[in-house]
């Protein structure tokens, strides 16, 4: 019995320890409100249509490597709306697990159901993500003041991000609503895809904006007051993303840039960057439906925006190539 009171004494210090060390660890919303450059990674698979997890954690690598500061995970471009919760929850733990000292892993918690969003950002924090992403409400959309009942049920729970996306949730989060949400301790900013106006009416009032337009985010930055940009084609130029980011206005490697950005979104993300990780040989070029690649003539024209841009400035080792339509495989049942 002795013995036994002495170790169960022992377990309690052990544990106290471990939540203190946990709390001492979590990011502050100060944290995530200084990163410029935040990658928003795509997820890769195998051929059945389960996670690569390899390639992704290569991805992860090269992203820390060229400079990037956070990883959202299973965003738009890591296409979450394609995962269950479980497969979601996961993969957020594995980057925290793996690369959490080194990124801030912000996961995408969000929903159109406001229980579900609850239950995901409850679960996203308990395996160990420094912020969570939130979308607001789509298809179903909400009124205003539903706006603001939704995201006040996730905020306590930790630093946040909200994404504002009308081409996608077809509803615009208004200026107000920022602003009444801005008060909270862990708002840390916003995505805003808007464009130069919205940002700047935010950076005036001291909100912390992030641009989610890769052709727009030099300009968001260095003219607008920008914190960074949430950006999809660091996917494939973290180091020119970081450039772009930190080192202040560069017209030029912005030009050099625009081509790559706005071939990446001829079609719907996260499809351009599927096809384009693939035809670089660091992801297999499998695709969950409903994305399907980017037809042969862009697939050409990738091959050439790489040589024009320099493929010593592109995520991985293999020389571009133009894949046939063979060689994609499509999945349905995943």
């Amino acid at each position: 019995m002795f013995a036994y009171k002495y170790l169960m004494a022992f377990i309690h210090v052990c544990c106290s320890c471990l939540i203190f060390l946990c709390l001492m660890c979590r990011t502050s919303t100060d944290g995530i409100k200084s990163l410029r450059l935040i990658t928003a990674v795509k997820t890769p698979y195998l051929p059945d249509g389960r996670f690569d997890l390899e390639a992704y954690d290569s991805l992860i690598n090269t992203q820390i490597n060229g400079g990037a500061e956070g990883v959202i995970v299973g965003g738009t471009t890591g296409e979450g709306h394609l995962m269950s919760w479980d497969e979601h929850i996961m993969l957020i733990g594995h980057t925290v697990n793996c690369f959490g000292a080194n990124i801030k892993v912000i996961g995408n918690t969000g929903s159109n159901s406001t229980r579900e969003a609850v239950h995901a950002t409850e679960q996203g924090f308990a395996v160990g993500m420094h912020a969570a992403l939130h979308v607001n409400p789509y298809y179903g959309k909400t009124s205003t003041e539903g706006l603001i009942s939704h995201f006040k049920e996730v905020l306590p729970m930790g630093p946040t991000i909200i994404y504002n996306v009308p081409s996608r949730t077809s509803q615009d989060i208004p200026p107000p609503v920022i602003e009444a949400l801005s008060c909270y301790s862990n708002m840390a900013g916003v995505k805003e895809c808007v464009g130069h106006e919205r940002v700047k009416c935010y950076t005036d009032k001291g909100i912390t904006i992030w641009s989610g337009n890769d052709d727009e985010c030099h300009d968001s930055r260095w003219k607008y007051g920008a914190t960074g940009v949430i950006s999809v084609a660091s996917n494939l130029v973290p180091g020119l993303m970081h450039s772009l980011m930190f080192e202040g206005e560069n017209a030029a490697l912005n030009e050099k840039l625009l081509p790559l950005m706005k071939w990446l979104f001829c079609e719907p993300n996260p499809i351009g960057l599927n096809t384009a990780l693939a035809q670089l040989g660091v992801v297999r070029p499998v695709f969950r439906l409903p994305y399907t690649p980017l037809p042969l003539e862009k697939r050409v024209e990738f091959v050439r925006i790489v040589e024009a841009i320099g493929r010593e400035n592109f995520v991985g080792q293999k020389e571009a190539q133009v894949l046939d339509d063979d060689d994609f495989v499509l999945i349905s049942r995943y």
